[in-house]
């Protein structure tokens, strides 16, 4: 059932944090004819405007005037991770949806802080990442369901680059509390491993800080120093609900590797699995008694760089009833995990979750981009 009609009003959106990430959701809420961007905001109202214009988008100014607002019901909130929380209580105070870039808080008291908010407010919360919609993970998550590899067992994931502060033009937050190789792309993986596995059941790990202080290379803050406040290697081992332990490394500190991204391994194959921080990707396939893999053609769309989906996706929810699939209780068991692997490694020892969530409903195969199930 499509859920995008020209004989429903468009939701209004408001999106607040005007920064990097801005654009790629921009693009992409244009293309569903259910949403209509109606106002921008940020701490700075001059990079708003700039925002609006290059957009052309009528409204733009303070989050306080957005948050105000009663054209808009939903709110996208794009800012830096200690203040996702913050952002998302007062959209839920003012009466609005909110879908937050990742991760979904600092830690565990802030996350039920927003879920209690909301369920008193009566309004959804949703999460990135929603590249696990994308076309890639997707078929990966039919391929699963399908039995291709029998039953998952064990699996790899490994995020490791070197940073970005060479190419990011503000990137310190990405070394202070919320920010980490965990916090801040530990999400892709672990939203991709829960839709792919379900929920965890308990974790340990091991973290570390191996420079107190990085110095930026991109403009316009070349040579500046940063100083470390959070891990910046990290691995762990997930032991799933389901019986697969799955190992994951995420690290700031490695210049190259030839790692994969996600193996899955199962009793009769072995799936490899895109880069969670796209929606494509390709899909290889080897089966017990193969001489090699085969590649897997994409059962479902959405495969090129869709931000916003995951919007998109609580919009129609909204409309109809559904659980919307980038929701908060994926994105706590996620910020779960995260913050436990640190206290495991702070602790020495396996440390058992107290949240956990349903696999998020699989995408409809053959949708049309633009509209939604």
């Amino acid at each position: 059932m499509t859920t995008t009609t020209s004989t429903v009003s468009p939701v209004g959106v408001g999106l607040i944090g005007c920064g990097n990430i801005s654009p790629a959701y921009l693009k992409n809420l244009v293309r569903f004819p259910g949403l209509k961007v109606a106002a921008l905001g940020d701490l700075d109202p001059a990079r708003a405007a700039a925002r609006a214009q290059e957009f052309g988008i009528a409204r733009c100014g303070t989050v306080e005037r957005l948050l105000a607002d009663p054209a808009i019901q939903v709110v996208v909130n794009l800012t830096t991770p200690a203040s996702h929380a913050e952002i998302d209580l007062q959209a839920i105070a003012a009466g609005k949806h909110v879908y937050s870039e990742k991760p979904f808080a600092l830690d565990r008291e802030q996350g039920l802080a927003v879920v209690a908010a909301a369920q008193a407010r009566g309004v959804r919360v949703g999460c990135a990442p929603d590249t696990v919609l994308g076309g890639g993970h997707q078929t990966c998550r039919r391929l699963i369901d399908q039995g291709a590899i029998g039953t998952v067992v064990a699996g790899t994931a490994f995020m490791m680059c070197p940073g970005h502060e060479s190419w990011h033009p503000a990137p310190e937050f990405y070394y202070q509390r919320g920010g980490g190789p965990m916090f801040d792309m530990g999400p892709y993986y672990l939203h991709a491993l829960i839709t792919l596995l379900g929920p965890v059941r308990r974790v340990t790990g091991s973290a570390r800080i191996s420079h107190a202080e990085r110095t930026i290379t991109s403009q316009p803050k070349y040579g500046t120093r940063i100083p470390v406040e959070v891990p910046t290697h990290v691995a762990a081992v997930l032991d799933f609900a389901s019986g697969a332990v799955v190992t994951l490394i995420t690290s700031f500190d490695v210049r190259t590797h030839h790692c994969p991204i996600i193996e899955l391994y199962g009793s009769e194959g072995t799936l490899s699995v895109p880069d969670p921080n796209g929606f494509g990707g390709a899909v290889r396939l080897r089966r017990s008694g193969k001489d090699a893999a085969e590649l897997v053609a994409p059962t479902h769309g959405y495969l090129d760089n869709w931000r916003g989906l995951g919007v998109a996706d609580l919009v129609a929810a909204e409309r109809t009833g559904r659980d919307h699939r980038a929701n908060e209780r994926v994105a706590l068991h996620a910020l779960d995990v995260m913050q436990a692997i640190h206290e495991a490694s702070a602790t020495g020892r396996h440390v058992t979750l107290g949240s956990t969530c349903e696999r998020p409903a699989a995408m409809a195969a053959d949708l049309p981009e633009g509209t939604l199930d």
